[in-house]
């Protein structure tokens, strides 16, 4: 038998199918021969095409850059975040504890506590309305002291005719308010609410608020009907001036101590 010898395979023989010896002097049949690279040889190639583990050393190198770079950001935030926690605790440290900066426990809108001297050493009244029965007055009476009415500070009521009278000049805001039934309401019904300022030197009062009401009854002539008028204002008074409150039907006002009032208070 002839065969190529280059590589290290075994030889293939025929054997006889009918099981008989065969001739010496006769040649076997020969097969044909394929080569193969050895498999120790295509493993080696192999490994070095792909690298480490499969990976290609560039790619292995751009992989380990990028988690390099993702350790180095971390670490600089952490860098930053311990630097920020030290100087808010400095700041913290350092500055002294007020209202404005302690924690407190709020329900609505805050209000400072007011002890009772600071109470009545502020400039501020308001009245309510007294309920007449037989006296019905254009320029109206007070309750200085009934309910929530109170008189505090640089400002007084004058009994005798019924004003606020301030004790030192500065800004002040005045406010008034007046409600009105009327029984026979039609609609010519009307009237006249103002506040007005008498000052020491000068002989006619000072109108400071007026409001004229009209149209406000229903279109039903006959019947009761319930009318109000507010003013308010932030003026300038001076020392020692009174302040009024003038309706043009006095008779009109509803017995409501709450229905009707008047007040002023230093800005």
């Amino acid at each position: 038998m002839s065969c190529d010898q280059c590589y290290p395979l075994p030889q293939v023989y025929l054997v006889d199918g009918g099981g008989g010896t065969q001739r010496s002097g006769q040649s076997p049949s020969l097969v044909p021969c394929w080569s193969f690279p050895p498999a120790q040889e295509r493993v080696r190639s192999h490994g070095k095409s792909r690298g480490f583990m499969g990976v290609s050393p560039c790619l292995a190198i751009v992989l380990m850059l990028l988690f390099l770079l993702v350790f180095a950001a971390l670490g600089f935030e952490a860098y930053q975040i311990h630097n920020m926690q030290i100087a808010l605790r400095d700041v913290t440290e350092g500055e002294p504890v007020t209202e404005f900066n302690a924690a407190q426990k709020q329900i609505g809108v805050h209000e400072p506590e007011i002890n009772e001297e600071e109470k009545e050493k502020r400039t501020a009244a308001h009245v309510m309305g007294r309920i007449e029965k037989d006296d019905f007055r254009k320029t109206l009476r007070w309750e200085p002291r009934i309910g929530v009415a109170f008189v505090s500070g640089g400002v007084s009521y004058r009994v005798e005719d019924g004003a606020l009278q301030v004790n030192k000049s500065g800004l002040y805001h005045i406010y008034a308010r007046v409600e009105l039934i009327f029984r026979h309401c039609s609609v010519t019904s009307s009237f006249v609410h103002n506040v007005f300022v008498r000052r020491t030197g000068y002989s006619s009062p000072h109108t400071l608020m007026e409001a004229h009401r009209e149209g406000f009854c229903s279109h039903q002539p006959g019947h009761a009907w319930t009318t109000e008028s507010y003013l308010g204002s932030t003026l300038t008074l001076q020392k020692n001036d009174r302040v009024y409150v003038n309706v043009s039907h006095p008779a009109f006002l509803s017995h409501s101590h709450y229905g009707n009032f008047f007040g002023l208070y230093e800005i």
